[in-house]
């Protein structure tokens, strides 16, 4: 037992089996029953990749306390969903595992690197560097280092061979498990040749029956999916399913409702599943509702929801994307924080961070990120009481996307908001100005601005018929301009009733924003139930400065009536 064969130490699965009755489980464990469907089938050969932070690891590890003949499993899954089911003991523990973490392979490569008594003539790369790495453990197996000893075709850097020379001797096969499989192409981004070298140590290894006949299974996971040369994958055997495909583990991308549900019923939870849902729910993968678990887990555990995705990872390859500007990808993205939904195209997507040609590459890569969710439309049902815009595509690669959440739009916004060219454009600009004509009692202003917003992309796609979706259209022009400064508020009980919406200020200079809205009616009659019903009281001590609004359409003249006062104590 070692580092990469068997590895016992830190395995983030069974110390979190080993505390589940204290922290956040979701037992996942049925995912297992599919890889043992596919043990020294034709699909042994799986990809399975999500953003960051959406278990990832903790499925590797899984993975490795069940098949490596290194752990106890009958212990470890003891009244887990695997060990219901029929193909539990047949595979359990079973089986030597290489398991390779690349960011412990990087790691200590930096440290070989740096250490002239550690280093080997010939292993002069990272890719040189693992396959010698599993070499040596291997030969830290009494009975595989005399296999290796007694061959002439094993080097320090030929590991596809040490495999063959040890399965054909012993006649059995190992599991493959790699986690982080993408980090050469991440953060040896500009590294042609490495990435290369690396592909071509893969497809040695895993392709074509010879390569695979050392192997009962193989899974990779990571962040992106597997590399394309051209329109082909450089591993062409491997199924693979990641964000931009999920069908059919969709289920083990991350928690499900039902799964969330389940969580916030014990005692210890304070967050409410309507606030997760909000926050960190809205990757729609088939129809199935996926949050993203280190966000659920992080929220229930500091008893708030808020933003832990900046925490996550860096954000400097979003703000690289978006300021190449592809076919004015800064306004989209403005748009889609906004609400808006874009369609784009997938299949030209090479997997890696450096070849985006075009918008399409972009939305891709932001949706493997995690930064977008997205929506193929062959995958849609049909709901007639659905708010969704109906849009047909009709090609297999085609992708709707969106932003997710609450999480995901605060997290793109604080990136906007640095850029240099926020405040140039238009759309700031006119949320700017929608707020100051508010701040002005500037009605008229303020009606024409919404007109302008209402017929925008962001909001002219939903059905324009109800008080709600006017408060989603006055949001959505308020959104930039308001965000440092204000919080706001839907349907906050306030004197005799419900305002409609209050824009509380973060710094009490500023005023608070009463606003009451009517379709088919009268902007003065929202302005007197906000009078009559005393709305204002509840704020009257803390704030000294209130301004109400009152909002009409007018469905048929299609025109918007805004009257604004300052409330006269």
């Amino acid at each position: 037992m070692g580092d990469i064969i068997n590895p016992v130490e830190g395995n983030s699965f069974v110390d979190l089996v080993a505390a589940k009755d204290t922290r956040i489980f979701v037992d996942k464990t049925d995912f297992i029953n599919k890889t043992n469907a596919l043990l020294n089938t034709d699909g042994k050969l799986l990809s399975l990749t999500r953003p960051r932070r959406f278990g990832k690891t903790v499925t590797a590890d899984m993975l490795l306390a069940y098949y490596s003949k290194a752990y106890d499993g009958q212990q470890i899954f003891e009244n887990l969903k695997i060990s219901k089911e029929d193909s539990f003991a047949e595979h359990l523990n079973k089986f030597d595992v290489i398991y390779i973490d690349m960011n412990s392979i990087r790691d200590d490569y930096i440290a070989y690197t740096e250490d002239e008594d550690l280093q080997v003539k010939g292993v002069t790369t990272i890719v040189d560097y693992l396959q010698y790495s599993v070499i040596e453990e291997l030969k830290e197996n009494e009975g595989y280092a005399r296999i290796l000893s007694e061959s002439r075709k094993v080097g320090k850097k030929n590991l596809s061979s040490a495999l063959k020379e040890i399965c054909n001797h012993n006649k059995e096969k190992f599991i493959l498990i790699m986690d982080e499989w993408d980090l050469i192409y991440r953060d040896y981004c500009n590294d042609i040749q490495l990435q290369e070298s690396f592909i071509d140590f893969l497809r040695g290894l895993l392709k074509g029956k010879k390569g695979q006949s050392s192997f009962a299974f193989a899974y990779l996971t990571g962040i992106l999916p597997i590399k394309k040369y051209n329109s082909q994958s450089a591993l062409n055997g491997f199924k693979e399913y990641n964000m931009l495909r999920p069908i059919p583990y969709e289920k083990y991308f991350g928690f499900t409702e039902e799964e969330v549900a389940a969580i916030v019923e014990s005692p210890s939870c304070h967050v409410s599943q309507q606030d997760l849902k909000e926050w960190y729910e809205g990757y729609k993968l088939n129809n199935i509702d996926i949050y993203n678990p280190n966000s659920v887990v992080s929220a229930i555990s500091d008893g708030v929801c808020q933003s832990y995705w900046s925490g996550t990872s860096s954000n400097e390859e979003v703000v690289r994307l978006i300021n190449m500007d592809f076919d004015g990808i800064k306004e989209d993205i403005l748009n889609l924080i906004e609400g808006d939904e874009i369609s784009f195209n997938c299949g030209k997507f090479q997997n890696d961070m450096v070849s985006i040609k075009d918008k399409n590459d972009v939305f891709c890569l932001l949706v493997c990120l995690g930064y977008l969710g997205c929506i193929n439309p062959d995958d849609e049902t049909s709901d007639e009481d659905s708010t969704r815009p109906q849009k047909i595509i009709n090609s297999k690669n085609r992708r709707i996307a969106y932003v997710p959440n609450a999480e995901i739009k605060s997290a793109l916004m604080d990136i906007v908001k640095e850029q240099d060219w926020y405040e140039r454009m238009d759309t700031i600009k006119r949320s700017e100005n929608l707020l100051k004509a508010i701040r002005e009692l500037d009605g008229d202003t303020a009606a024409g601005l919404i007109q302008e917003i209402h017929n925008s992309s962001a909001v002219s796609i939903y059905d324009y018929n109800s008080e709600s979706a006017l408060t989603f259209c006055v949001i959505t022009g308020l959104l930039w301009s308001t965000l440092d400064d204000y919080s706001y508020h839907r349907e906050d009980q306030a004197g005799k009733g419900r305002v409609d919406l209050v824009y509380e200020p973060v710094i009490k200079k500023h005023p608070l924003i009463l606003i009451e809205f009517k379709y088919g009616e009268s902007a003065e009659i929202a302005i007197q139930q906000i009078k009559t019903q005393e709305y204002f009281k509840r704020y009257t001590q803390q704030y000294r400065n209130i301004i109400i609004v009152g909002i009409n359409y007018n469905p048929k003249t299609k025109e918007h009536q805004c009257l604004i006062e300052r409330l006269d104590k």
